[in-house]
């Protein structure tokens, strides 16, 4: 086997066709887009690299057939505010090899050593985590856009190797399209938050798209600032830019924000799922795929949606106002009977609250992603993220 750096145009290129050549024959896979990924390990692009570095690399057979692949990278902020250096490793994708897999790791954990890391996380995103985040075990069905899909065999050379599991994400799904009530739990929190002076909720207004990118930044920073100590502030103009760009599939109905007093609270956005009609593309989207977009869309073939990313300001969380979003998104629901399913990825098994509250809303568990955790020495400690949490609150609750 020959293991070769990711270098020029040609090495990137390979990177992009090992998943293609492996899932050709697998329906249930949606190949992302090239400039999606590309983007990933593009230094003018991700603010990662302001702190950090990625390496890529293809490992090809004795013939100089493409066998796999994998990503290593780190981020020194986040690194420090783990406490223990801790790196990452993405886009490993391989044949049905455990040697050729155990190549693969080895080099992730070569270079990552090299660059002063005590362990790495895998299969993660070299960026935030509500993409390409976590190892498919349970539910390979058609991911959702910007959720992973894998072989069945991975989890067993992940294991095998001795990555340990450091969380589980959960995806439940949702049938909307038999949703005739609005749940009476729900619908008795948001009828008594809505009626409370100073609270108003709307729905996102692309007229105005300043507003509606600046309020999110906000609220976006403000609550994941005080949930993790290594969350990287998203950019106001990245995110106006990000926008622009996919506003074209983007339903300002299924994208909410809450106020109170006028100060932007509370957001959160779903967003119709781009990979069914991403589907037909093979991670090409030149100007003739624009338009066979535009005609995708046109039809309403987008009848599932993916609950995205949202946030809430501290000072406003236990209150309610997730109850109000939930109705507001139900009306919408009711209205565009082209919506048949809602997938809400991803809560990790570290946030019972939000699983229950899943749960409450009628939906199923559908489909389970791990995040491992490998430590470079084996003597280590191991504390599996959710314990890491509860002795975190230990401690604050003690000061």
């Amino acid at each position: 086997m020959i293991l070769t750096e990711v270098s020029d145009k040609n090495f990137a290129n390979d990177f992009l066709k090992v998943p293609k050549q492996l899932y050709h024959k697998d329906k249930a896979w949606v190949c992302p887009l090239d400039r999606d990924i590309n983007r990933i390990f593009d230094p003018g692009y991700n603010p990662m690299f302001e702190e950090g570095e990625a390496i890529r690399w293809v490992l090809k057979s004795e013939e100089g057939t493409l066998i796999g692949r994998i990503a290593a990278f780190y981020n020194l902020k986040k690194a420090k505010a783990d406490g223990q250096m801790i790196g990452g490793a993405g886009f490993f994708e391989v044949i049905d090899n455990k040697e050729a897999a155990f190549v693969l790791f080895d080099a992730a954990v070569y270079w990552l050593k090299e660059k002063g890391m005590v362990g790495f996380d895998a299969p993660i995103n070299f960026g935030e985590n509500e993409n390409h985040w976590g190892l498919l075990v349970d539910g390979f069905t058609q991911q959702a856009f910007g959720m992973p899909y894998h072989k069945k065999y991975y989890k067993a050379f992940f294991e095998e190797y001795d990555f340990q599991n450091y969380f589980e994400q959960y995806s439940y799904h949702k049938d909307v399209a038999s949703v005739t009530q609005f749940p009476e739990r729900f619908m008795r929190i948001a009828t008594w938050v809505e009626r409370k002076p100073g609270y108003t909720f709307v729905h996102a207004d692309f007229g105005n798209i300043e507003k509606f990118v600046s309020d999110l930044v906000a609220i976006y920073n403000s609550a994941w600032s005080a949930f993790k100590k290594d969350f990287t502030p998203l950019d106001l103009l990245k995110v106006r830019e990000s926008f622009e760009e996919t506003k074209l599939i983007l339903d300002e109905d299924l994208i909410w924000f809450a106020y109170h007093e006028g100060k932007p609270i509370a957001f959160y956005i779903i967003i119709p799922d781009l990979n069914q009609i991403l589907k037909h593309f093979n991670g090409k989207l030149n100007l003739w795929g624009k338009i066979r977009f535009y005609y995708y869309k046109q039809r309403k073939v987008m009848t599932r949606m993916r609950g995205s990313v949202a946030g809430t300001d501290p000072a406003f969380q236990n209150i309610g106002i997730e109850s109000v979003i939930f109705k507001k998104l139900f009306e919408v629901y009711r209205k565009k009977t082209y919506y048949k399913e809602l997938e809400l990825s991803w809560v990790g098994d570290f946030n019972p609250k939000m699983i229950s509250i899943y749960e409450a809303l009628g939906a199923k568990h559908a489909k389970t992603h791990i995040t491992y955790r490998y430590l470079f020495d084996r003597t280590r400690p191991f504390v599996r993220y959710k314990d890491e949490m509860e002795a975190k609150m230990k401690v604050k609750n003690t000061n």
